[in-house]
């Protein structure tokens, strides 16, 4: 198994209250970016919201390869957002995709 970074956009159709926000971090945190070389290197926050309502995901997966890594952080967005009371109509997402992958251990 590899362990990707994996990129996904999406836009809130109307404003997301702070609670959401948090819960929403809250539910992503397991998949945090941070925990790998190139989310630390990088400084990828898990959850970036721009101020026309557009955010990216920046989800970290193990998989075996490069469209099943997109295919789990797909999910693991839809997951997360519909545990924050969002669903595709309120969130709508962009297409996966891969940002880096961590080359393994020291």
């Amino acid at each position: 198994m590899t362990t990707y970074v994996i990129t996904v956009p999406g836009t809130f159709t109307a404003a997301v209250e702070a609670g959401t926000r948090a819960q929403l971090s809250r539910a992503l945190r397991p998949a945090d970016p941070h925990t790998t070389r190139l989310g630390s290197a990088e400084d990828l926050d898990v959850l970036h919201i721009n101020e026309d309502n557009t955010f990216t995901l920046r989800l970290t997966v193990e998989a075996d390869t490069g469209p099943h890594a997109e295919e789990a952080a797909r999910k693991l967005a839809d997951s997360a957002l519909r545990d924050a009371g969002l669903d595709d109509r309120a969130a709508p997402l962009g297409s996966a995709v891969i940002t880096g992958i961590d080359a393994g251990s020291d």
